[in-house]
Parts: C-alpha cells; sequence; structure tokens
C-alpha cells in the first residue's frame, strides 16, 4: 500500500450579476439572472502511487459529450493526467446552463426537436415566451462551463498533498419512486395515486447515503464525499438559478462546522426516483407549468413541505447534512493514509434500443394527424412536449437502420476497501441495487449521469408499463443493455476485489 494524496477545490460557475441564462431541463424555457444559490464545480483529486483519480461534480442537468471531452482536452493540456482519470458528473438540477451540445467538426445529429422543426410547418411551431430576452448563448455558455470545471479540476490536483480519509455510511429518506403503477399494467410518471386504479410504485427507494470524509496532514476534516439516490431536482420547475439540496448541504456544513468544507455531492442510480412522496402528495406552494403535477382531487396531508420549493430544499439538505454531522460524530480514530487506488476506463458498447415497425408508423400518422387538425394553430409547449414522444421513435427507427450498438464511457475504481462506478445515463434504481447487492467492495459508490448523457436506462417492467422516462425515446438503451452494462459493472468490481 501506498501513501495518499488529496486534493480540493470548488469554483463558482454562477453567472456575472446582471447576465441572463436558459435553464436546462424542462420543454418551456426559462431565462433568469436570479440566483437562489451558487451553482459550483467541486472537485476532488487523489493520487496513490502511480495511481490518479479525479471526480468532479459539477450542479448541471448533465455532462454532453462534448463538454466531458474539452474539459478533459483543456486540463490534459495543462497537468500531466490521462483523460482517463478524470470523471465529470451531473447532479441533475434543473436550474442551470443551457449549453450547446455541438461536437466541433462533427455533423450534428439529429435529436427529435429538431425533426419536429423539420416536419412542422413554420407557422404552426412552438415559439417561446421568451425567445426574444437576450441571455448567454448556449455556445458561450459552453465555453464558460468548459473553463471553470477544467479550473476546479486542475486546482484540485495542484492543491493535492498528504492526507486522511474515513469511509462510513448513514442514512436518510430523500429519493422516492416516481412512477406510479395501475391495474391495466400502465405506469405514469408523477401519476395520481388518488385513484381506485392505483396499484403501486413501480419500484422502491434507497434511503442510504455512502460517505467519505477526508482529512489533511493534521487528521483536520476538510471534505465530504456523499453518493445519495437522488436527482437533485426539488426545486426543477422554478426560474431561478440553484443547486438544488447541495446547496443548503453546503450551507449547513459550512455552519457546523465553522470554516469550508468541500462536499463532492454524487447522484447514485435515481433514474426513477425523486424527491416527493407520491403517496402523501403536497400540491407546489404556487402553479406549475407542467400538467403532470396538476391534482384534480387534491387532499391536503400533513407532510412534508412542497418538494418543489424552497422550502422543502431547506427540509431535505437539513436531512443529509444532520446524518453527515452525526455519522462524524461517531467516528473512530482509525483515519486512513495509505492505501490501494486502482481506476480503470472502458468504452462499452451497448445495444441501441429500437423501435418497431408498428410503432415507427403509429408515430408517423400521430404527427401527421395533428398537424392536419391544428393547421394554422400555433402549437404549446405542451403539445411540443407530447409530439417529441412520436419524433423521437422516428428519429430513433431511421437511426437503428444503420446502428445497431453505440459506445459509453465507464469508470471502474477500486480506492481501498471502497468501489466507484459510473455511467452516463438516468439509471433506475433496480439497476443499481443488483450491482451494490453483489459487489465484492464493502462499500460501492454508484456514479450516474457521469462522462456523457444518453437519457433514462428503464427496467423491462418499466418499458411495460411505458410513459416519459421508459419511452424508446426517452433514452438509449434499454433493459437489454442495463443488464449488460450491471453484468459488465460487478465483473470489473470483483475483478479489482
Amino acid at each position: 500500500m501506498d501513501k495518499i494524496k488529496i486534493g480540493w477545490s470548488e469554483v463558482d460557475f454562477s453567472p456575472e450579476k446582471g447576465t441572463k441564462i436558459s435553464l436546462a431541463g424542462q420543454f418551456y424555457e426559462r431565462i433568469t439572472d436570479e440566483v437562489e444559490s451558487p451553482i459550483t464545480a467541486t472537485a476532488f483529486a487523489v493520487e496513490c502511487g502511480k495511481e490518479q483519480m479525479i471526480i468532479c461534480s459539477c450542479d448541471l442537468v448533465s455532462v454532453g459529450e462534448n463538454l466531458n471531452k474539452l474539459v478533459k482536452e483543456k486540463v490534459c493540456k495543462e497537468i500531466d493526467l490521462s483523460p482517463d482519470k478524470i470523471i465529470i458528473s451531473a447532479i441533475h438540477t434543473h436550474t442551470s446552463y443551457v449549453y450547446s451540445r455541438k461536437e466541433e467538426g462533427k455533423p450534428v445529429k439529429k435529436s427529435s426537436l429538431a425533426y419536429l422543426q423539420e416536419i412542422i410547418p413554420e407557422d404552426m411551431q412552438y415559439v417561446p415566451l421568451v425567445s426574444n430576452e437576450k441571455c448567454l448563448s448556449p455556445k458561450d455558455s459552453l465555453d464558460f462551463l468548459v473553463d471553470k470545471i477544467s479550473q476546479a479540476i486542475i486546482e484540485a490536483w495542484n492543491n493535492r498533498s498528504e492526507g486522511y480519509y474515513q469511509n462510513a455510511f448513514g442514512r436518510a429518506v430523500v429519493g422516492h419512486c416516481r412512477r406510479v403503477c395501475y391495474d391495466d399494467g400502465s405506469a405514469a410518471m408523477w401519476g395520481d395515486t388518488n385513484s381506485a386504479n392505483f396499484t403501486e410504485l413501480e419500484a422502491g427507494n434507497d434511503s442510504g447515503i455512502e460517505l467519505i470524509y477526508t482529512f489533511d496532514n493534521n487528521k483536520n476534516l476538510n471534505g465530504v464525499i456523499a453518493n445519495i439516490a437522488c436527482p437533485a431536482q426539488v426545486v426543477e420547475q422554478r426560474s431561478f438559478i440553484s443547486s438544488d439540496y447541495w446547496g443548503k448541504v453546503k450551507e449547513n456544513l459550512e455552519k457546523h462546522f465553522g470554516k469550508k468544507i468541500f462536499v463532492l455531492g454524487l447522484i447514485s442510480a435515481a433514474g426513477d426516483q425523486c424527491p416527493r412522496d407520491m403517496i402523501r402528495w403536497v400540491n407546489p406552494e404556487t402553479p406549475i407549468d407542467d400538467p403532470n403535477v396538476k391534482r384534480e382531487n387534491y387532499i391536503e396531508r400533513r407532510q412534508d413541505p412542497s418538494m418543489y420549493d424552497v422550502s422543502g430544499l431547506k427540509v431535505v439538505g437539513k436531512r443529509i447534512s444532520n446524518e453527515i454531522i452525526s455519522v462524524f460524530e461517531e467516528l473512530d480514530e482509525n483515519k486512513i493514509n495509505q492505501s490501494v487506488l486502482e481506476h480503470k476506463t472502458i468504452n462499452l458498447s451497448l445495444p441501441l434500443r429500437r423501435v418497431n415497425k408498428t410503432e415507427y408508423n403509429n408515430s408517423v400518422k400521430a404527427i401527421q394527424d395533428f398537424i392536419d387538425k391544428n393547421r394554422g394553430k400555433k402549437i404549446s409547449f405542451e403539445d411540443n412536449a407530447r409530439l417529441h414522444i412520436h419524433a423521437g421513435n422516428i428519429v430513433r427507427y431511421e437511426e437503428q437502420q444503420t446502428k445497431d450498438l453505440f459506445d459509453i464511457e465507464v469508470h471502474f475504481v477500486r480506492f481501498g476497501d471502497v468501489a466507484f462506478a459510473t455511467n452516463p445515463f438516468e439509471l433506475f434504481l433496480d439497476y443499481g441495487n443488483q450491482i451494490r447487492a453483489r459487489s465484492k467492495a464493502k462499500q460501492t459508490f454508484l456514479i450516474q449521469l457521469a462522462c456523457g448523457v444518453n437519457g433514462y436506462l428503464p427496467t423491462e417492467k418499466a418499458e411495460e408499463g411505458s410513459h416519459y422516462s421508459a419511452y424508446v425515446s426517452s433514452g438509449w438503451a434499454g433493459h437489454e443493455g442495463g443488464d449488460l452494462l450491471v453484468r459488465t459493472t460487478l465483473e470489473e468490481i470483483n475483478k479489482m476485489f
């Protein structure tokens, strides 16, 4: 075993005061310069012997392939490090930048929205209400993010020095399954449970928090790594800039410890999870532009505050930070400064989820029927969202004629008795449970939406129930790809142990 070196950095990439940005994560456009909490890139670097790992958690909805590539290129020009040693992930906040996904020198891959713009008559197309407002362009946002994320990674690497760590485990209820099942075999994201036809939530939840505490050479706490199975999307539909519940966790820890404590927030497999209890439903404090959120037969519950609002952020942030503090106070003196570090990166080929001929024909007909019925009318963002599903089927059908597989970047790391494994999906919880249950590591940290973005990866049960997050157009892979990802992850982790 070798002595470890640890480095930390956090870089604020909130827009400059007065600069408006477009917020990612919804079908309707939101533009703002209001900052509820700073959005940042937080980087953790560890070196042990001749091996390295840097994880950078970004307050973004996702990390596109181009952002991943550009950051790594910039970093590796500045420091002597292989790009394969860098993991960049997103907390999946819906209150951060829209940035360009175009890769320089490569043709733009046709998206479902691009297809709609081709086929829908120009006089019918949805025009965002705020499209004329001046804000940072997607290209400028990309360039800005590349600079800031690279800065965080480089600083963390340059800040590394001998230190200690302790891994631990905590528990706090944050995530809940957001897919509601009915007696006809169907399912719905955000479905109404106040119905005689409601049967169950499609999956469970995971209240466990995988934790690592890091210390400087004098054994003073300087950082926390926390892995939670719930995306950071409490205030996902609000029109302000926010790091969601992680911002509150950071505020609370800094207040408690009286100094800056770095927090690396990592989202575990949570594609079907959300911060809301679908059984004890609580309405948003003010209306939200989403038909899936409206409840006609709303019954007021004695429950958490609205998990669509800042009041909910405070509750979730307090639960997590209280548990981090409580576990820290119970730590023994067994801090580790010599360890084993092994880091492997592979490009894994997964089968492209396919659209069958009937689905394709039905989608072509659905879009044409909509056009014929609504000629001359401006379509709404709700129409746009509904048509997006059919457009996605058509785009996928065309793509699958020449493509059977697609590659993803995945990382597998052994750090002492801890394993890290990444994926670029909104990975459904059951896959994460399968990995953790069979991993030979004492603790397994799973990082979704890392080093790319390939949409949702649903289970077979979810595909049968259908609806958003389980449609073919919701992601690149289906359950066959999920099974392969699980098998590969277990094989790679268990070889290290």
